[in-house]
């Protein structure tokens, strides 16, 4: 597709609905972009910004639609995204047969001659007919020769064939590793296939090294899934060593087309890539900017590995989940960011994970030297079973609640039976947030889900389930604050409030044009909204066909 502002220096928008998020009583005529300082040049009136362009100057009437700041991904694993496009899509898969049926036909399109590995996404057990994981002896109807794998919607858990077990050196006499379980056969300790969390890395490692992932290949499709949803500040939410030096020589080569944060894994090796490239840490170069450091402390509500502190009313009596990291290390993996002065966006799905952060957090903040440390901006992200009484404490730490709020659709009901009603209800508490004072922001972690933040703002103020149940309507909150999170309060999180998600002049021009206003619809059509273009630094990336 052609980009517009090519030939135009200047753009000047008309003849819609301009929501600038500075106000909502804001309602500007017209916006003046600058493609040459990548900025906002002028809002106002149209006679006075009319006064402001030139003969460079393109004249775009909005006939009625509406145009507002771009999106801001507040959690988000990029490389990631990138890697699932090209792997066998089992996102609607009813059946263990419609899962070896989409691998198969993936494996003839891709040929299958030379082909070293398989890797499958998508898969949700709760939405399967035998309402179970596919275990190797399902697996292996797809191949006994060549490794296979498929990772569970969540990311937090996996199902692997025998030959991959195999090849990955998983027997039964291998115990299960810190933070993961090595899923068994009945009354045996032979391995089933079934990996959660650390024992999912075992093969994930093996399949993905196999695979030989071309980013330079995949880098425009990777970005597409974000650009055509109108978003073009992302994350790489979980950056290994090896995928900030992908994303480094991306960036180096020109070829980012929205600027991305990364945010190194703390208790992996994010020190030593902090160290090793301290001129991205908190500054853009080519679009690529380190953010801070990442932990992980739990697995996913809905594959019942979120560490929680009271059992699950499902499945074996008094099942909690588990912990990723033991409560003294997480204390100096967060004493050590708070130190450095660095941000650390912590994942917390149960409230056992997010009372184990709270606490390593307030001791950080409590026995630190750092001058700034009352003002890193921690984020707490998926937000999921956390408690009105964390959210005090949250408060009081200046802590962000970046809240997955897709899960009230996604699995709400599957939460509820669960988690029962009381806690069901209470999952991404937006407006309990709120009432605090706490800054929020909203996410989808794709690939688990598409980069629709449109989808977000809707069920943040539908709360509806795929069962069309409202999940803890008291969590309603109004759409102006639901297109907060996904703009102006997703740029504070990155500390980028004053350069992005307002228009407002000096700002970059990172704009979204929609074909209705998310202010005029009736709440339940939100989603139903399209992007109809998508505005970087004052040129257009993206227009829908």
């Amino acid at each position: 597709m052609e980009a517009r502002g090519a030939i135009f220096m200047k753009v000047l928008y008309y003849g819609g609905t301009i929501i600038t998020m500075e106000r909502p009583e804001d309602a500007p005529e017209a916006v003046l972009t600058d493609s040459q300082s990548g900025r906002i040049a002028a809002v106002g009136t149209l006679e006075k910004v009319e006064k402001l362009a030139d003969e460079t100057t393109e004249r775009v009437d909005l006939a009625g639609k509406c145009l507002m700041p771009a999106f801001i991904d507040a959690h988000s694993h990029v490389t990631m995204a990138g890697q699932m496009s090209l792997c066998a899509d089992l996102s609607d898969c009813s059946s263990f047969d419609e899962i070896v049926e989409t691998i198969q036909t993936f494996i003839k399109k891709k040929g299958k001659a030379g082909l070293k590995a398989v890797l499958g996404f998508g898969y949700d057990q709760n939405f399967l007919a035998e309402q179970d994981h596919p275990h190797r002896q399902v697996l292996d109807q797809v191949s006994t020769e060549i490794p296979v794998m498929i990772m569970h919607v969540s990311g937090h858990v996996a199902c692997a064939n025998s030959k991959a077990l195999e090849m990955a050196g998983i027997t039964r006499d291998l115990p299960d590793p810190d933070g993961g379980v090595i899923g068994r056969e009945p009354g045996s300790n032979e391995p089933n296939g079934y990996l959660e969390e650390a024992g999912m890395v075992l093969i994930q490692q093996l399949i993905q090294a196999k695979l030989e992932f071309d980013y330079n290949a995949m880098v425009e499709q990777m970005q597409e899934i974000y650009i055509q949803h109108g978003v073009t500040t992302v994350q790489e939410g979980a950056a290994t060593k090896e995928g900030v030096q992908i994303l480094k020589k991306i960036a180096d080569n020109g070829q980012l087309k929205i600027d991305v944060v990364a945010y190194p894994m703390l208790n992996d090796d994010g020190k030593a890539v902090m160290n090793q490239e301290k001129a991205l840490a908190g500054r853009y170069q080519n679009r690529l900017k380190i953010g801070g450091f990442k932990l992980v402390l739990d697995g996913s509500p809905q594959a019942r590995s979120a560490w929680l502190s009271k059992p699950y009313l499902t499945g074996e009596e008094g099942y909690c989940g588990y912990p990723w990291m033991p409560d003294e290390a997480v204390k100096e993996a967060v004493r050590y960011s708070v130190d450095q002065g660095k941000q650390i966006l912590v994942h917390c799905n149960g409230d056992a994970a997010s009372e184990q952060f709270l606490n390593a957090y307030e001791d950080a903040v409590e026995n630190s030297g750092q001058k700034e440390k009352n003002s890193l901006r921690p984020v707490m992200i998926h937000c999921q079973t956390v408690r009105n009484d964390q959210l005090d404490r949250m408060a009081r730490l200046n802590m962000i609640a970046s809240i997955f709020v897709g899960h009230v659709w996604y699995w709400g009901d599957i939460h509820m039976k669960n988690l029962g009603p009381e806690r069901g209800n209470h999952i991404s508490p937006a407006k309990d947030a709120l009432d605090r004072g706490i800054v929020i922001t909203f996410h989808q972690d794709t690939p688990v889900t598409k980069p629709d933040m449109l989808h977000s703002v809707w069920c943040a103020v539908n709360r509806i389930s795929r069962n069309r149940q409202v999940i803890g309507s008291e969590q309603k909150i109004p759409v102006y604050e639901a297109l907060k999170a996904v703009t102006i309060d997703a740029a504070y999180q990155y500390f980028e409030e004053n350069d992005k998600g307002s228009i407002r002049t000096g700002k970059r021009a990172d704009l979204v044009i929609l074909d209705k206003s998310p202010l005029d619809v009736k709440p339940e059509d939100l989603r139903e909204i399209r992007v109809l273009e998508t505005i970087k630094d004052g040129t257009s990336i993206f227009k829908a066909e």
